[in-house]
């Protein structure tokens, strides 16, 4: 207590913290508790320098390395759960803590005092757990070792069920789903429900070193399953998966495992279940209790420290859902499309790439070819057999022919005449598909580009008279001059008599056949 009054006498003597520290051999932190006790007792030196130990010690309330009254501690106490939360934000520091709690507890402790408590408070709350993990920093995922089971109520076949888990670090916050399997596909579904469940993306996920997460397990370099590091890059975040042999880095999700037993297996041991969505209702259900139950220390539920820190450190959902990826190879054909074999159809890449060996990846909705890793091509996805053609693949001969169509076909033909416009109807309309015909309709338009508007008109005239719809006929037509007869015996002024010299229809079917 001489120590007490030495320093009262020198603080009124206008020494520095500093000078005080140094004089009395304490710390500054110390200096400003002191001084804090001092100011808020109202004492001054004269007051306490006749008081006896016991005298000094019932008036300021201290005890050991209680230097401030109980009532100051007490609230210190109180702010810790909300403190050991607020830690858990990225660049969050019990410094910057400090300095809040100085601003709004002017008498407060000083730093190191409040680190002491502090560290002292946080050795009695740890129970088994001793990570502390930043909100929005990590999702714990594994599979339950235990399973569940549904009836088939027709036929009467149970069906066992893996139990998915995950977990975040910062709130605990916990999602629960049965499964199928443990294949790639079901794991990599039902940690995007969990991702959809939480609102948001962690800056990682943490398996297991399952199959459907890791492709070979290492210390230091483990391989991560394609498809699911396919995922991850959809969500923009991470793969950490647990070490082998480092159980710290796996019990969060194991204690959470062990809670999912307790609280949603347990209860739910004696109901006889028709369907995994019955199943999965019923999880739910018992997965909001345990979320809402309040957690020993923080007196406060897993859905609390969610919605209260952890929801808003996590990154937004992206607008689609994961596709799954399929991947395929083949070679550009010479009519530069590509065969995926599971669909039968064909699709277009750029006619510059015929020939050269691609790659494929293709979901439920869409087909992406790649060259050399550059995606060259991308396509609605299409089952069965037939073309899907992009026009900007064609090259420049090819993109015309595409634009050919039964009405611009018939319009182009009425340009010539009306006559060629009925014998391209005619064409068109006795083909199977109109297709089969487009060529031998511009066949018998461009004849006008040699022979004139005019005479292909009259050709096609006598066509539809002999009922001879074919570029080959009205060709042959015009280059023996056979239009040119026709068209003058319309212009003589009487009638000639018949006699064995009249050419009939005979006379131009011969012609046509020789």
């Amino acid at each position: 207590m001489n120590k007490l009054k030495e320093f009262l006498r020198l603080i009124e003597q206008g020494c520095s913290y500093r000078e005080i520290a140094r004089a009395l051999n304490i710390s500054r932190g110390s200096v400003e508790n002191y001084r804090a006790t001092f100011k808020k007792n109202n004492l001054k030196y004269l007051d306490i320098v006749d008081l006896t130990d016991e005298q000094l010690e019932e008036i300021l309330s201290i005890g050991g390395k209680q230097l401030t009254s109980k009532e100051v501690y007490q609230k210190l106490l109180d702010k810790f759960p909300t403190y050991s939360c607020e830690l858990k934000k990225t660049g969050v520091t019990l410094r910057l803590l400090w300095e809040e709690y100085k601003n709004d507890n002017v008498n407060g402790y000083g730093y190191s005092q409040f680190c002491f408590h502090y560290q002292q408070w946080s050795e009695m709350k740890k129970v088994s757990m001793h990570i502390e993990h930043k909100y929005g920093d990590k999702m714990f995922v594994d599979f339950s070792g235990d399973k569940l089971k549904f009836i088939n109520p027709h036929t009467k076949i149970e069906t066992e069920v893996e139990i998915f888990v995950s977990i975040l670090g910062g709130s605990n916050l916990t999602y629960a789903e049965a499964v199928l399997s443990q294949k790639k596909e079901d794991f990599i579904r039902v940690t995007e429900n969990s991702l959809l469940y939480f609102g948001g993306v962690p800056a990682a996920i943490v398996p297991d070193c399952l199959k459907s997460a890791v492709t070979k397990g290492n210390k230091y370099e483990p391989e991560i399953n394609p498809d699911y590091a396919d995922f991850a890059r959809h969500y923009e975040t991470v793969i950490l998966p647990a070490r082998p042999y480092h159980p710290k880095d796996k019990s969060l999700v194991e204690n959470a495992v062990r809670l999912v037993y307790q609280r949603v297996f347990a209860p739910l041991r004696n109901r006889i279940f028709t369907s995994l969505d019955e199943l999965n209702l019923a999880i739910k259900e018992h997965l909001e209790i345990h979320n809402k139950k309040f957690m020993h220390k923080t007196n406060l539920s897993r859905r609390d420290l969610f919605e209260m820190y952890e929801r808003n450190t996590l990154k937004p959902l992206p607008v689609r859902k994961y596709d799954f990826k399929k991947f395929s190879t083949a070679t550009v054909q010479i009519n530069y499309h590509v065969y995926l074999k599971e669909d039968g159809h064909s699709y277009s890449v750029p006619y510059r790439f015929k020939g050269n060996k691609i790659s494929i990846i293709y979901t439920d909705r869409i087909v992406e070819i790649f060259y050399k890793n550059e995606r060259i091509a991308t396509h609605e996805r299409r089952r069965g057999s037939g073309y899907s053609t992009n026009k900007e693949h064609m090259p420049s001969h090819h993109k015309f022919y595409a634009e050919w169509n039964p009405e611009r076909i018939l319009s182009w033909a009425t340009n010539v005449g009306d006559k060629v416009n009925s014998v391209a109807n005619h064409i068109l309309s006795s083909c199977q598909h109109p297709e089969q015909g487009f060529k031998s309709c511009i066949g018998i338009i461009n004849l006008s580009r040699k022979y004139g508007n005019i005479r292909v008109n009259r050709a096609c005239e006598i066509a539809i008279t002999y009922q001879e719809f074919s570029y080959r006929f009205i060709c042959n037509l015009l280059e023996r001059g056979m239009d040119k007869i026709e068209t003058e015996q319309q212009d003589l002024p009487f009638t000639i008599p018949i006699h064995e010299n009249i050419r009939g229809n005979e006379y131009y079917q011969k012609i046509m056949e020789t």
